[in-house]
């Protein structure tokens, strides 16, 4: 295992002190929430108080396109608020939380083919009875009219994510801490954390968060070999279209889906059923990515 090219990363992370980073954490959740706060106000007064009741009620449902759409681009105000973060606090600029950018471009382009080759061999081969019995969602000329923004929301809700886990915290740990263990686990930890919704899952709350942190070790993992964001952007979005927007399963994220898979998120049955097949199409798709990167 050679993580030498994640010093690409961590030599950008200047001002590398702990209560540096712990105050830096603190004004991305000040930032995320105060801009949170000015876009809710902003959309209240353009669309009026009947409208935007509506749009509250779209998005927690998450069963139409515009209740989707508002959830994964609302993740942007994250996003921003990592790089007034690093910029206020570390003085860094936002390339270099991702890495020599042609070189990021690369392999994001490289994964990306990879992992789509691999989706298309599960899709059509799927390994789950299940598959056989998903459900028409949307209809697929609507999918495709709507496919450039769906990717372009999920860009954003994914690339705001990775840049607080990945381009961030785990650079700026890894430029103090030499430990992998430290600059691995610890984001991967807070990521899943942040995956917690026992409203949502039930008492498959746990599962999720567990699936939720061997994602963010093998996206860190990704970050550190490959010593850009470019990898562990591709795994995430191609991970998360899968999810929402081709085969999603029953739940409050189907409003986006081109078929509904017969799996409520709540069943605990069904759900740990269906871990064992997750989790091993995430080891492929980080063996995937390995291996188009060659690393």
């Amino acid at each position: 295992m050679s993580y030498a090219p994640f010093k690409q990363l961590t030599d950008a992370a200047v001002r590398p002190e702990l209560s540096r980073l712990a105050l830096g954490l603190g004004v991305v959740v000040a930032l995320t929430f105060g801009l949170g706060q000015a876009i809710m106000a902003v959309a209240r007064l353009l669309l009026g108080p009947d409208r935007f009741d509506a749009l509250l009620g779209a998005m927690q449902r998450g069963d139409t396109a515009i209740g989707v759409y508002a959830l994964l681009l609302g993740a942007g105000a994250m996003g921003l608020a990592v790089l007034l973060a690093a910029r206020l606090v570390h003085g860094r600029a936002a390339r270099s939380l991702l890495g020599p950018l042609p070189l990021a471009l690369r392999q994001f382009a490289r994964v990306v083919v990879a992992l789509a080759a691999l989706q298309a061999v599960i899709f059509l081969a799927p390994p789950w009875s299940m598959a056989m019995d998903m459900l028409p969602a949307m209809a697929p000329g609507r999918w495709v009219a709507l496919l450039p923004l769906t990717l372009l929301a999920l860009g954003v809700q994914t690339g705001s994510e990775e840049l607080l886990f990945r381009g961030y915290l785990q650079s700026q740990l890894g430029a103090r801490i030499a430990a992998p263990a430290v600059w691995l686990v610890v984001p991967s930890g807070l990521f899943a954390l942040g995956h917690w919704a026992p409203g949502i899952y039930g008492e498959n709350a746990v599962f999720v968060v567990f699936w939720a942190f061997l994602f963010g070790l093998a996206a860190a993992d990704l970050t550190a070999r490959s010593g850009t964001l470019g990898p562990a952007l591709a795994l995430h979005l191609l991970n998360n279209l899968s999810a929402v927007a081709i085969a999603a399963p029953q739940g409050p994220m189907t409003g986006l889906a081109l078929y509904v898979l017969p799996l409520d998120v709540a069943d605990a049955g069904a759900v740990r059923a269906a871990l064992p097949v997750d989790l091993g199409v995430l080891g492929l798709s980080w063996l995937a990515a390995r291996l188009a990167l060659r690393v």
